[in-house]
């Protein structure tokens, strides 16, 4: 099978790259630098440039379709950038894999920040999906969301989100992503190709990129804490997530691309141990050995979610995967780890 892997010289694709060549699988990269691994096919250039994605998919069996402008960015004037790399990116290469008939299969790094908050219950009313957090509980330190039932306003605790969802982007990133699905997913009916998004919860792990406000708060923590500072907490620390290392995230990758008759559609890729941000805040610092305590600052950002925890069953059954990584384990390792620049 020889393999195409957008976004292959990265922190998780260049993972997805080693572990498919690791099975015997030919892989080609595309990237704006050469591959990691020496014994991949390299195609250096923009995923955007139609002449470069011509080249990129020529001959090729599936694709993983990983090239992304990643995270939450600084504000709306990152608009272009996040909708030219991620969906005119995309566009452009599924227009080269339906000149060259394409049938399959497609797998595409989806993201939970499609779901915005998740799903939530309220004493009252059960079940609701809260509306955007209002600024002035924000700048009150109510951080919490509230049901948005009938102007009941009781805030609401979080359940975990599956698949069947609808979808609620809350920035900029998050409705790039969803643009991202819903190209490749129209892709899929008229090509008959199979395509599987893998919706990443929060990915961490040796590798990530250092010092930079659109890598993540994992990655930001474990720069602060390389640096020697504290790291800054937003809001009180009680936002939940779902930390998942990259070598789960790239087996499910391989499992996605490898495994006979997955079924269409979306699957969430997370560890199952939900955490809150203090709590990796923490993690992080202790492991370090340096002795620095994570700083709770109560500043925010509109364009956050509060809590975002996954279901994670109809991966486990459909894709056989399942997270081998703890959450003590990883940490305690990517305290330690080198990060890219």
């Amino acid at each position: 099978m020889r393999v195409l892997v957008t976004g292959g010289s990265g922190f998780i694709g260049s993972r997805i790259v080693s572990r498919l060549l690791d099975g015997g699988a030919d892989v080609r990269v595309l990237d704006l630098t050469p591959a990691t691994d020496e014994r991949a096919e390299s195609v250096v250039g923009n995923l955007a440039d139609p002449r470069i994605a011509s080249i990129a998919v020529s001959g090729i069996d599936a694709v993983c379709h990983q090239a992304a402008r990643v995270g939450l960015g600084v504000d709306f004037a990152d608009v272009r950038d996040y909708v030219e790399a991620n969906d005119t990116g995309t566009a452009v290469l599924l227009d080269a894999l339906w000149r060259r008939s394409f049938t399959g299969p497609l797998v595409l790094a989806g993201s939970m920040v499609v779901y915005g908050e998740g799903r939530s219950r309220c004493a009252v009313h059960g079940a609701v999906r809260p509306g955007p957090r209002r600024p002035d509980d924000l700048a009150a330190r109510r951080f919490e969301p509230r049901c948005p039932v009938d102007g009941c306003g009781r805030f609401v605790s979080w359940e975990a989100v599956d698949e069947s969802a609808p979808p609620d982007p809350r920035n900029v990133y998050a409705a790039t992503k969803l643009h991202q699905e819903h190209l490749c997913t129209l892709f899929g009916r008229e090509s008959r190709a199979p395509v599987i998004t893998l919706r990443y919860h929060n990915v961490y792990g040796p590798g990530m990129p250092r010092d930079t406000p659109y890598a993540g708060v994992a990655s930001i923590f474990r720069s602060a804490v390389a640096a020697g500072r504290a790291p800054e907490v937003f809001e009180d620390g009680g936002q939940t997530r779902d930390f998942v290392h990259v070598d789960d995230v790239a087996r499910a990758n391989v499992l996605a691309l490898s495994k006979p008759g997955v079924p269409a559609g979306a699957y969430n890729i997370a560890s199952g141990e939900p955490r809150t941000v203090a709590d990796m805040a923490h993690a992080l610092a202790a492991a370090s050995g340096t002795g620095l305590e994570p700083v709770v600052s109560g500043r925010w950002r509109i364009g956050d979610v509060r809590h975002t925890v996954a279901s994670a069953e109809r991966a486990a059954r459909v894709l056989g995967f399942r997270a081998e990584i703890g959450f003590t384990e990883g940490m305690a390792e990517f305290a330690g780890a080198p990060l890219r620049a």
